[in-house]
């Protein structure tokens, strides 16, 4: 895993494997990014599990509920549209109104979502 910071307080999270499989590695993440001072983090897609995008497993709430708690910002960069789920587009729909979690396409979308206030 590499971490790419793209200012003062975004990081990109780079890795060839999937860095998220469980909740404890959200979990783990944010709480090593946030002790090294970022409190804007981009992930990409193909590092978190695919169970994360199946809302029933729970894995999503309750690693997007962590970093609402500690107020870390993060996008998930990624093609969303091969997920079917209905519930799926919903959580992202609400999620990309709000101010803390987004799913966007690419990354200049990511920092752009991130540097707002």
């Amino acid at each position: 895993m590499k971490i790419i910071p793209h200012s003062t307080n975004i990081a990109e999270v780079i890795s060839e494997t999937p860095v998220i499989n469980k909740i404890e590695d959200g979990v783990d993440l944010l709480g090593n990014l946030y002790y090294q001072g970022f409190d804007k983090i981009i992930l990409h897609e193909e590092n978190i599990t695919p169970d994360f995008f199946v809302l029933s497993t729970g894995i999503a709430g309750e690693i997007l509920q962590k970093f609402s708690t500690y107020r870390v910002r993060l996008a998930i960069v990624g093609d969303f549209s091969k997920y079917g789920s209905k519930s799926l587009r919903d959580f992202i729909y609400e999620s990309n109104k709000g101010k803390h979690i987004c799913f966007v396409a690419n990354i200049e979308d990511a920092i752009e979502m991130l540097s707002k206030k």
